[in-house]
């Protein structure tokens, strides 16, 4: 019995195929290719056919390294720093969610978890400190991902609060550098 699939490269990973025969048919140039072979008894006579198994498809992708885009919950409430900040971090390949105060926050991590949450923690409606505190009771593992951004630095309640938890934060304004270096402590994915 013999291997005669051949399959096309299709989108962004490698695939490897494990042939009804148990043989590996490699993808790299375009098509699979395996040389058929006879099976072997007790004495390099011809043995019995082995009973077919049906091939198995293993994708790997080409660089794992680039394997998932790391998800980022931004919020923030002056729309031209959001756009900055999504356009700066898309541009780094992150998958950015932007909202506009913590209520639109904790709709989305109850939805999905993501890699690093970027929070003003002077916010409308429901601030930053009160959100980390929601997000504390709802999915703590999620606080050690936290990153404020406050441009109120003296506040004397601002200060109490940052004090208390164990977070990275950027004072306004930062660079660019200081924003990655702090999502590279968080994440552990290097620029």
């Amino acid at each position: 019995m013999g291997c005669s699939k051949t399959e096309k490269r299709s989108g962004p990973v490698l695939r490897i195929l494990a042939c009804p025969c148990r043989q590996f048919a490699y993808f790299g140039g375009g098509e699979a290719m395996s040389a058929p072979t006879e099976p072997v008894g007790p004495g390099g006579l011809p043995g019995p056919e082995p009973e077919p198994l049906a091939p198995r498809v293993y994708e790997i992708p080409e660089d794992p390294t680039q394997a998932r885009a790391q998800a980022v919950l931004v919020l923030e409430d002056d729309p031209e720093f959001c756009s900055m900040l999504r356009v700066t971090l898309e541009q780094q390949d992150y998958r950015v969610t932007v909202v506009s105060n913590g209520a639109q926050g904790i709709q989305q991590i109850l939805v999905r978890d993501f890699d690093a949450i970027l929070c003003d923690i002077m916010m409308p409606n429901f601030p930053g400190d009160m959100f980390y505190l929601a997000v504390q009771r709802a999915k703590p593992k999620l606080c050690e991902r936290f990153i404020f951004m406050t441009g109120h630095q003296h506040d004397p309640k601002i200060q109490e609060f940052l004090k208390r938890v164990p977070c990275r934060v950027l004072f306004k304004p930062f660079t660019m550098q200081a924003l990655f270096d702090a999502l590279e402590s968080v994440t552990g994915r290097s620029q």
